[in-house]
């Protein structure tokens, strides 16, 4: 598997965490060894790992959350520079259509993810065609 399918592997694992309210497998995604950050729509930044995985697991086990939805899924490495990888995506939560950012660190032997940043988009985007293997769809 090369390292950008390996990203979008991690991407995906993320999607289907949060499509499926798994509170468990988001909080086995998200970063151990490095400082994490991560930003909801119309939320300020959350600090540190317990404070992002507190979020999640209200967000996940709201028994009316609405589905997610993403696509559009890139990724852009920055290793052997430095062990990061970026995914830029648009979401579609409920009937909100977002743009999201997801940075993966390589932490023993996987990418985690170790900051997220979801908005509202301003414009509905053009769905790109993904490559097979590729891309999100939940």
């Amino acid at each position: 598997m090369t390292e950008s399918a390996a990203v979008l592997f991690a991407n995906e694992a993320f999607y289907q965490a949060f499509a499926e309210g798994d509170a468990e497998a988001m909080e086995a995604l998200w970063a151990e060894g490095v400082a994490v950050c991560c930003v909801h729509p119309g939320w300020n930044a959350l600090l540190g790992r317990e404070a992002v995985i507190e979020s999640w697991r209200a967000i996940l086990t709201h028994p009316e959350a609405p589905p997610v939805m993403a696509f559009n899924a890139r990724v852009q490495l920055f290793a052997p520079v430095a062990p990061l990888a970026l995914v830029t995506c648009n979401e579609v939560i409920g009937e909100n259509l977002l743009a999201a950012s997801n940075l993966f660190v390589h932490e023993r032997g996987v990418w985690r993810l170790c900051h997220r940043h979801s908005g509202p988009s301003a414009e509905a985007p053009e769905v790109e065609e993904a490559e097979p293997g590729e891309g999100t769809m939940h």
